[in-house]
């Protein structure tokens, strides 16, 4: 099973979606394993997107996601880091196709809802920027048989 983050940005509590977005990922049959709403300091967000520090968007973004708290969610899953970053939909909300998060309910793309890891090691990293192991709570494997074919597989 992989782990990954969803963070549901300052606009997505504004709007009101965060019920809406985790309904997604549960209609879909990840584990949510960790949950909490926070605000985001200076320090956390120059490390979540310093491959940004030296483009010209970096500072609004900052702005943008110190404008509010956010949601930041633990997912686990087969092929969750592909799984949550397809739901995300393209950064770009009026490009991002119908069916997804920023389809649905996004336009902009600074505004654009949430925020998904695009590899395995940005998952492990991001996941460990906002969560300590102790924050995981894994689902109990006796239920994944309700979302996986497990035959002779292991979860």
């Amino acid at each position: 099973m992989e782990r990954t983050l969803l963070l549901l940005k300052p606009d997505a509590l504004k709007r009101r979606l965060v019920g809406r977005i985790i309904q997604r990922l549960e209609d879909k049959g990840l584990a949510i394993i960790g949950l909490k709403m926070t605000q985001l300091s200076e320090e956390v967000l120059a490390r979540a997107y310093e491959a940004h520090g030296e483009k010209p968007f970096y500072r609004p973004l900052l702005e943008f996601m110190r404008s509010g708290p956010v949601v930041v969610i633990a997912v686990e899953g087969r092929n969750a880091v592909y799984a949550v970053k397809k739901m995300a939909g393209d950064t770009f909300g009026w490009k991002a196709e119908p069916g997804t998060i920023r389809g649905d309910l996004a336009l902009d793309q600074r505004a654009n809802l949430v925020h998904a890891p695009d590899t395995l090691e940005d998952a492990q990293s991001e996941l460990a920027l906002f969560f300590k192991a102790e924050e995981f709570f894994p689902w109990p494997k006796e239920e994944l048989k309700w979302i996986y074919h497990l035959e002779g597989e292991e979860p």
